[in-house]
């Protein structure tokens, strides 16, 4: 028999706040992120695919932060440079910039070749994309991508965001399940925001989602680590939120959060006479926890920086170590009382 491996690292919410923007811009007008990643970027691409949440629109001019974020075209490129292979879209803010910003954001990801799902420029690219396909290493997992609203903010035809619809995911699902792939995974965009643990609606969607048919779920929004759980035979896995990979956001616990590493590993075993059989398994899991250093607390006046969590003192601002020990203390508290089947490991 024969074994292939896959390792696929998630990670949460890229955000671009006012400030981020204004500390990216330089003198000629142009923004630069180069910083951002650099500390974590290794991480990122040591797996065979890394996914993300982008929760901007690339509307063009002006840029805007929080309420309505448009964030400039450079930060799309900091995030794949950064080893981010593909982008999920289907987020609450992914109409900030109303339909031409929807329509602009999958434009700058198709020319800077970012594969992405989640959001549409009409109902026949969603049939021919999604469920989105993911062909790698000999294996082939399906990603499902939905949001729990857009802010309120109407869908303009023929313009298509995901959205947590049972009907419609019932059929991804059975669309996926013919794609005969080895897992299938749901990236949902739900939850309370700022809470470290799930809602009784999470779970139940989480529930509603297993029973049919996705293997693992991996979701985002409430801005904030919560925890993870595998079961106990390893067939389902869910991290309910994986907190904010960068923002500007100083409420407790937002300024930090965790990627998600899994590693599917497939056996095929021949068979005489007919079709070689084959499964499909969670070999391995695991977490690292990071957290963002501000300009205001690192001395550095453009950098907002991703640095793993044990990054030593030494390397640190007296500032940056305070932030730094309150977010560790906080999220390590959360996972030891409530992940399950789960261990952080550090990045090297």
């Amino acid at each position: 028999s024969q074994a292939y491996h896959l390792s696929l690292l998630f990670a949460g919410d890229l955000m671009q706040h006012g400030p981020q923007i204004k500390a990216a811009q330089r003198a000629d007008g142009t923004f630069d992120y180069s910083e951002c990643f650099a500390a974590v970027s290794h991480e990122v691409e040591r797996a065979d695919v890394a996914i993300a949440n982008f929760e901007v629109t690339l509307g063009g001019r002006p840029y805007t932060g929080y309420p309505q974020f448009r964030a400039p075209d450079e930060y799309l490129r900091a995030c794949r440079d950064a080893g981010f292979d593909v982008l999920l879209t289907a987020n609450n803010h992914c109409l900030d910039s109303r339909r031409a910003g929807l329509e602009r954001t999958i434009l700058m990801m198709d020319s800077f070749r970012v594969p992405h799902l989640g959001t549409y420029i009409n109902r026949e690219e969603r049939d021919k994309a999604y469920p989105f396909l993911l062909e790698k290493n000999g294996l082939r997992v399906v990603l499902l991508n939905f949001t729990y609203d857009t802010n309120g903010i109407p869908l303009e035809q023929p313009c298509v965001v995901n959205l947590i619809d049972t009907t419609e995911i019932r059929q991804d699902i059975a669309k996926a399940k013919a794609m005969q792939p080895d897992a299938i995974i749901a990236l949902p965009h739900w939850g309370t925001e700022y809470r470290q643990l799930p809602s009784a609606e999470q779970r139940q969607v989480a529930q509603w989602l297993f029973d049919h048919g996705v293997d693992h779920v991996i979701g985002g929004h409430p801005h904030v680590a919560q925890p993870i759980e595998l079961n106990d035979d390893s067939t389902h896995l869910v991290a309910w939120s994986m907190g904010n990979v960068v923002s500007n956001q100083s409420k407790p616990n937002t300024y930090g959060g965790y990627m998600i590493r899994l590693e599917l590993t497939k056996q095929v075993t021949p068979r005489e006479g007919g079709f070689p059989e084959a499964s499909t398994r969670l070999s391995d899991c695991g977490y690292c926890l990071y957290w963002v250093s501000r300009p205001a607390d690192n001395g550095f006046k453009h950098n907002y920086r991703v640095l793993p969590i044990d990054v030593p003192d030494s390397l640190l601002t007296g500032m940056e170590q305070k932030q730094r020990y309150a977010i560790r203390a906080s999220m390590r508290r959360l996972m030891e009382r409530h992940a399950k089947g789960v261990k952080e490991y550090v990045i090297p």
